[in-house]
């Protein structure tokens, strides 16, 4: 009977391989914006950096004028109680889609600013060149 000294590896790298591929391919569907949002274009946009020392709560309304706080779909009135639990300290990202009624969105500016909430990012992207 033949002894066997080492084992064959080269199996196990092929499915750890695989498996590597499967990962990466699903981060990179997670990564991406799953709300769709069409952002408005600006001349002056900036590169959105988040201070160091809190985590935002971000803001969305989509082309359908509903609302989500933090990508979780939201009624008005739990915005309106959401929004009074937070801080002055809290920093804030707002993406609006560019065919959302402004009204929404002003509605939404409104009821931050009656909390004293001052720490606004509004998210759109930059144009293109000509």
């Amino acid at each position: 009977m033949k002894r066997f000294d080492n084992i064959n590896v080269i199996p196990l790298i092929d499915v750890i391989l695989v498996l590597l591929a499967i990962v990466l391919m699903t981060a990179s569907f997670i990564v991406k914006d799953s709300l769709n949002i069409d952002l408005p274009e600006t001349q002056s946009t900036q590169a959105y950096v988040p201070e160091q020392d809190s985590t935002p709560v971000y803001f969305h309304l989509d082309h359908k004028n509903q609302l989500y706080i933090d990508e979780t779909p939201q009624t008005q009135a739990f915005a309106h109680d959401f929004i009074q639990t937070l801080t002055t300290e809290q920093s804030i990202v707002i993406q609006v889609d560019k065919k959302a009624e402004f009204g929404h969105f002003v509605q939404l500016i409104d009821r931050l600013k009656e909390q004293q909430l001052e720490k606004l990012t509004i998210l759109t992207k930059a144009s293109e060149a000509p």
